[in-house]
């Protein structure tokens, strides 16, 4: 647990603290020393009687009381140190930034799981091992650089990575961006990014950062970081997430075209979508999220551009387009007057430019009529650098100004970071943010208001069988269920399916065709991939057809018997679902039959689904206009597909024994969604959290 003694200390002690400040001990003790903190401050060095001009203990027992250690100490001594500490010096918290543990060896690991023990029989708070340390407004305890200003109109950081997170800083200082909190997590031995995110949700005010960063290598525990990312977010927060190593294809050894198609990956980015949190891939993408989340949100997608350079307005155009914002067409009376007030030239039809010899005055000018007299407009960016000519102060000055007095969010693009480093670096120093690069801003702009709010978490249950279906998996064994169990399980979950049977014998096959009625459809049972070995008869109207493709399935290698069922007209749509360990079912949706793997073109979410999730899933498609119907040929109902996808997510949180899942194909008319052909893998072995 994250506690008042880690975050704002009376006292700190610096176990390994050192006068060179070329050691970990060292610089942390001077960041310390030189920072915010204003407790009592102790170092511990047992060769010291003075740390840079403070005085030193050379043993712990020696100690006052202290709220908060500190240790910069080889791994093998922080056991005792811990335990020392917490039992007779009242120590509540501790970071330990020393490497050495998990991350190295077994001895390690088991070192790290010690001090853990020792921290939560005392009821201490533990960062680390292996990590900078933490930064608050009341101390800044890290042994790295930079040591940022602390604001609280800043944003709050979390990394699972100490390196990381100096170089997201930096990246982030250079535009601009301030920092509340920040927090290197290391090894996790204890708190990790999710118990930190836990904390400041349950002690968020009206005064809290609204925007949190976030930098995950692992991700521990899925669902807390669901709930309080969702609860931070539907307070007021925004939350920008990176998440490394997820570039491997799945270990599954997958043997349905759901299973193939998900990945680790995939089950990051549905439950990034679900809680709302906005996913970037690189430091500078991240700090570029995280400074538009800093401005006031616009009131739609229509931007303004205001430039004096043609080129990065082109390519901002094009990339606001890309994320579906639009650089609307500036006409009309006071078109014509703004234009006026220009050089001859010039354009406003919207970017706005106002050519390499525009001013100051004409910035301004711009500005006020974006702002007061196109209505149309929701946001303005403004592009100026300078060729080296002249300083541009008096432009960087009237954007200040009127950055401080508009309504409408203005994001300045000021790419002469190196010809005009005073003027940009005075701009930053009134508290802005510059976007050097325009494209990372209008990509950042894209993902800001791409970004879904975070879902509805109510489980649809109407009409599904809970007991019933956990009764048919108790039953069950590990492997694909058998037909009859699966129709049991779509039956009880309130899912529309064709009329089948199974059979193995002819009279039986000639008395089943004759109830279910012409047309039918043969499948072979017992091979997983049915079509790969011929085990797929279409459109059988008689009972020579049948008898013969009767004959042909039973030669078919693995062969059980076969199933019949009547054969629907409509589109072939596939739903499927993947079990991630620790985060749930991945549920997908599509057109179905050869076109799941021929097109990719699938949608995913995390289970369970609400109609709105499930809605947005089918929008999202490529394919969506099929749906709608296209050249005469009849639509689907896409409302009963939405719900299809939904009795499956549902069902599915009661079920976390189902590996996989196929519903591929559905036939889904104007009238009804009905599951064609469907399979069920079980694997009862335990899951852990990945």
């Amino acid at each position: 647990m994250v506690n008042r003694q880690l975050i704002d200390p009376e006292s700190i002690v610096v176990v390994g603290a050192s006068n060179n400040t070329g050691k970990p001990g060292g610089k942390l003790f001077h960041n310390i020393l030189h920072g915010s903190f204003r407790g009592k401050l102790y170092a511990v060095n047992p060769g010291e009687d003075e740390i840079q001009g403070k005085p030193s203990f050379r043993a712990i027992k020696d100690l006052p009381e202290s709220e908060l250690a500190i240790l910069a100490i080889p791994a093998a001594f922080c056991v005792e140190a811990v335990r020392e500490l917490a039992r007779d010096k009242g120590t509540k918290a501790f970071i330990i930034v020393s490497a050495g543990f998990g991350e190295e060896s077994e001895e390690g690991a088991r070192i790290e799981r010690e001090i853990a023990g020792i921290c939560n029989a005392n009821d201490a708070a533990l960062i680390g091992p292996n990590c900078i340390g933490v930064m608050t407004t009341a101390y800044q305890g890290v042994f790295t650089l930079p040591v940022p200003k602390l604001d609280p109109a800043g944003c709050d950081f979390i990394s699972g990575s100490g390196a990381t997170a100096v170089f997201i800083m930096e990246a982030g200082l250079q535009k601009g961006l301030k920092f509340n909190t920040v927090f290197s997590v290391g090894n996790s031995a204890q708190l990790g990014v999710e118990d930190v995110l836990q904390y400041l949700d349950e002690t968020f005010t009206e005064q809290s950062s609204k925007v949190k960063m976030l930098y995950f290598e692992s991700i521990k525990d899925p669902d807390r970081l669901l709930r309080h990312a969702m609860n931070l977010i539907r307070k007021g927060c925004r939350i920008a997430a990176i998440k490394a190593g997820t570039s491997e294809a799945g270990s599954r050894a997958a043997s349905s075209h759901t299973g193939a198609m998900a990945s680790s990956d995939l089950a990051v980015d549905v439950l990034f979508k679900k809680a709302g949190i906005i996913r970037c891939h690189g430091r500078e993408e991240l700090t570029t999220v995280a400074s538009v989340l800093l401005y006031p949100k616009a009131g739609g997608r229509n931007f303004a551009i205001i430039t004096h350079a043609g080129g990065p307005a082109v390519m901002l155009t094009d990339t606001l387009a890309a994320g579906n914002l639009h650089v609307p067409k500036i006409t009309g009376k006071k078109a014509d007057e703004l234009l006026m007030h220009l050089f001859p030239g010039s354009s406003v039809a919207n970017p706005i430019d106002i050519l390499a010899t525009g001013n100051a005055e004409q910035v301004g000018i711009c500005i006020d009529y974006c702002e007061k007299y196109f209505d149309q407009i929701n946001g303005i960016v403004v592009i100026f650098g300078t060729p080296g000519l002249f300083p541009v102060y008096d432009v960087y000055d009237v954007l200040d100004r009127k950055m401080k007095q508009c309504k409408k969010p203005i994001y300045p693009v000021l790419p002469s970071v190196t010809t005009a480093e005073g003027e940009v670096r005075e701009f930053q120093s009134r508290g802005h943010i510059n976007f050097p690069d325009e494209v990372l801003l209008g990509q950042a702009l894209g993902k800001v208001y791409n970004t879904p709010e975070p879902a509805g978490d109510k489980v649809y249950l109407e009409g599904i069988d809970i007991q019933k279906i956990r009764e048919i998996i108790d039953r069950a064994g590990n492997g694909y269920l058998e037909p009859e169990a699966v129709q049991s399980v779509l039956d009880a979950a309130g899912i529309s399916r064709v009329r089948e049977v199974v059979v193995t014998g002819g009279e039986a096959l000639r008395t089943s065709a004759s109830e279910l009625g012409y047309p039918l459809v043969m499948k072979v049972v017992g091979p997983v991939h049915k079509s790969d070995v011929g085990g797929v008869v279409m459109n059988i109207r008689d009972e020579k057809t049948l008898m013969e493709a009767f004959q042909t399935m039973k030669k078919i290698e693995h062969y059980k018997g076969v199933l019949i069922q009547q054969m629907l007209e409509g589109t072939e749509l596939f739903v499927g679902a993947v079990y991630e360990p620790g985060f749930g079912h991945v549920i997908l949706c599509g057109l179905g039959g050869i076109y799941v793997e021929a097109l990719k073109d699938t949608a995913s979410g995390l289970a369970p689904l609400s109609m709105a999730e499930a809605n947005s899933m089918i929008r999202s498609l490529k394919s969506s206009k099929i749906l709608d119907g296209t050249r005469g040929k009849e639509g689907v109902n896409k409302h009963k597909f939405a719900e299809t996808v939904v009795r499956l997510s549902s069902f599915l949180r009661y079920a976390t024994e189902i590996a996989e899942l196929d519903m591929n194909p559905l036939i889904g008319n104007k009238e009804s969604i009905t599951v064609v052909d469907a399979r069920i893998r079980i694997e009862k072995q335990k899951k852990t959290a990945v």
